[in-house]
């Protein structure tokens, strides 16, 4: 392998165009490793963001999750567990018979302010494991009676904080100074608390207003017991159940390498600076910048955001910003997360979203962030396109691509059972359901057949139903999929990847039949999307459809073209002799047929899908002039235009050969 130090660079975007200063402090080492295959890959990282690697490498067996590690610690601390197990049972057994004995009595539960604020100090005491429970419930008011809502929400950011002093001496230890000499001021008393840690509010001593995130004490301890026995308590589940099918061992480790690294705040911000590098160019999305000289791994210096949580409407709107359209781009910014760079954030609760002063939404806790492989990816573009056009053939074998059904499974019967999941949403199109819908409806089905749940989806369930929930809680008729095809739709259109080229024409065509009303949904949503280029749109159709990849499209739409110019050319005919005998009185000349039906519906396709172009944002036509100017001297259109035209006039010399025959 081959190690190439460039010249010190700086972030991709040097300046931050929201104030105009420098995004970041300091210099970035730029180097380009080259395998011995020859591909290069560049490799980013500040000075800071180097020293911290080797700080976290050097307390490797503290930041990581380490499950055999952890079991073996555990195994001969049996008091310990036990304590732990009935420390959780018992008042969570008391909290439950209390709401039988309500009930019973003829208390409404719901209503009942006295029990949810119960519910909420119950969680608290638990520990932070189960505060996240409490976090992840309070974000679905569809799940959640409000009176429960309301307490619940209390756990973003207002548990009960632990002492300054404590904080300070994390401080010390950390940055090697205490905080009046890091910092030019600090709040007196922590202004939010969460599960993980508290924040207070300062300034550096260069002026900048920062929020300070310091880790809770014996956090480490806490969560490992209660991963430990929830670990044991799958395993037993896993082995004794015979129903269940999915790898909840795997699922819970994938949950425990996402806590132990929230536990890590170099980790978090790494994390921080990749997800703005990423995402940070989406329109109207803020990611706060991080000071490493200021952060190691129990503290954590970052950019202060004066903001409003989404779920305070009446403040937001106070403020004339539009807090539906901040909902819009937490959609849009998840999909790119989810389905274009596969990084995402996997706990946007309401505290971790915030709407700026300026009408932005800024994401805030990076702490929790999680990966989707390209083919999980693709599979869940292909998954929604399939839902969305009630191909539940199709969406069959994405459960197969995605690992929910292994490949040998019988897809026969399952077939139907997914057309009757959509056919019971009372008439609606799918687009207009909700993720926790179809979630619900699935888990029943998957109940049912032989499917199993890999680790990677509870998190990406648990991103989008919390995001989702957050929608709801602003606009109780908010879709997310409807909102998500638009940009699904685009990634059809545009993505060059094998695998989504091979989903469109799966989508297009049909038993070797071109299917133009598809093509005309696909093309509708897609100049919703934010992003979507018209130009871009026809330049790589027109690649891909010269190249070798695109030869069954290519041959497909030649056909389709013929026919489409047939039955123009007929039509003409047909009204010109039609007219000679009307008009003139040439009997003697026979009436030309008009096209069938089948070329009628195909030239009408046409027409509609020429109106939804001109009707694209981006469509110009003197450009497109211009445009096809160009490609009428490219050697791929020339050759596609050949096609055509050999196609046609073959066509049109065998119709004169049969009616001179016939004649």
């Amino acid at each position: 392998m081959i190690v190439k130090t460039l010249p010190p660079s700086s972030r991709p975007i040097q300046e931050d165009s929201r104030n105009g200063t420098n995004r970041r402090g300091d210099e970035l080492n730029v180097i380009d490793v080259v395998p011995e295959d020859g591909t290069s890959t560049l490799v980013v990282r500040s000075p800071r963001l180097l020293a911290a690697q080797k700080v976290r490498t050097a307390a490797q067996p503290e930041t990581l999750y380490d499950p055999v590690g952890i079991a073996a610690h555990y195994q001969n601390r049996k008091v310990q567990v036990l304590r732990r197990i009935f420390a959780v049972l018992g008042p969570t057994l008391s909290f439950v018979f209390g709401l039988w004995s309500d009930s019973k009595r003829g208390i409404v539960v719901k209503n009942d302010r006295r029990r949810a604020t119960q519910l909420r100090v119950l969680l608290t005491q638990l520990g932070p494991a189960y505060i996240k429970i409490g976090q992840a419930l309070s974000t679905r008011p569809d799940l959640v009676p409000p009176v429960y809502l309301e307490e619940l929400t209390k756990l973003q950011d207002q548990l009960p904080p632990f002492p300054n002093e404590i904080a300070y001496q994390f401080i010390q230890e950390e940055l090697g100074a205490p905080p009046e000499e890091v910092y030019a001021e600090l709040s007196a008393q922590p202004i939010a608390a969460a599960s993980l840690g508290q924040v207070y509010k300062g300034k550096l001593k260069t002026g900048e207003e920062v929020a300070v995130k310091v880790q809770r004490p014996d956090l480490r301890e806490g969560i490992t017991i209660d991963l430990y026995i929830l670990r044991n308590l799958a395993a037993w589940v896993q082995k004794k159940v015979k129903r269940v099918r999915s790898d909840l061992v795997g699922i819970l480790d994938e949950l425990g390498d996402r806590i132990f690294e929230e536990m890590d705040y170099i980790h978090e911000g790494e994390n921080a600076e990749r997800f703005f590098e990423l995402y940070g160019h989406i329109k109207d999305v803020y990611v706060p910048k991080i000071y490493w000289e200021y952060t190691n791994r129990r503290v954590l210096t970052m950019e202060w955001i004066n903001g409003t949580k989404l779920t305070q409407t009446e403040e937001i709107s106070a403020q004339g910003i539009d807090a539906r359209y901040l909902i819009e781009v937490g959609v849009q910014c998840s999909l790119r997360q989810l389905l274009e760079h596969g990084f995402f954030h996997a706990d946007p609760h309401p505290g971790n979203l915030l709407a700026t002063t300026d009408g932005k939404l800024a994401y805030l806790d990076f702490g929790m962030m999680s990966e989707i492989k390209p083919p999980q990816r693709y599979g869940l573009i292909e998954a929604i396109v399939h839902v969305v056009n009630r191909d539940f053939e199709g969406l069959a074998k994405d459960y197969v691509k995605l690992d929910f059904l292994s490949p040998e499974t019988d897809l026969t019967p399952i077939i139907p059972a997914f057309a009757r999941v959509f056919a019971d949403a009372q008439g609606a199109s799918v687009a207009e359901l909700n993720i926790k819908s179809i979630t619900d409806e699935l888990s029943a089905l998957m109940y049912e057949y032989p499917f199993r749940v890999p680790p990677y989806y509870a998190l990406i369930i648990r991103s989008l139903v919390t995001l989702e929930g957050i929608a709801i809680y602003i606009d109780p008729n908010f879709k997310v999929l409807s909102e998500a095809y638009p940009y699904v739709s685009k990634r059809l259109l545009t993505d060059p990847a094998p695998q989504l080229r091979a989903s469109l024409q799966d989508l297009l065509f049909k038993d070797g039949r071109f299917r133009w009303n598809r093509l005309e949904n696909l093309l509708k949503n897609a100049r919703n999307s934010q992003d979507y280029d018209f130009n871009l749109v026809l330049n790589q159709g027109i690649e891909f459809l010269s190249s070798e990849r695109g030869a069954f499209i290519r041959d497909k739409l030649v056909d389709e073209s013929v026919n489409g110019l047939d039955a123009f050319g007929k039509n003409v005919l047909h009204n010109f002799t039609s007219l000679l005998r009307e008009r003139v009185g040439l009997t003697a000349v026979n009436e030309t047929p008009a096209a069938t039906v089948e070329q009628q519906q195909t030239l009408e396709h046409i027409k509609r899908i020429l109106g939804i172009l001109r009707e694209t944002r981006g469509f110009d036509p003197v450009q497109l002039t211009s445009q096809i100017a160009q490609l009428l001297v490219n050697s791929d259109v020339q050759r596609l235009g050949q096609q055509i035209a050999n196609r046609f006039t073959q066509k049109a010399v065998a119709r004169l050969i049969r009616q001179l025959l016939a004649s």
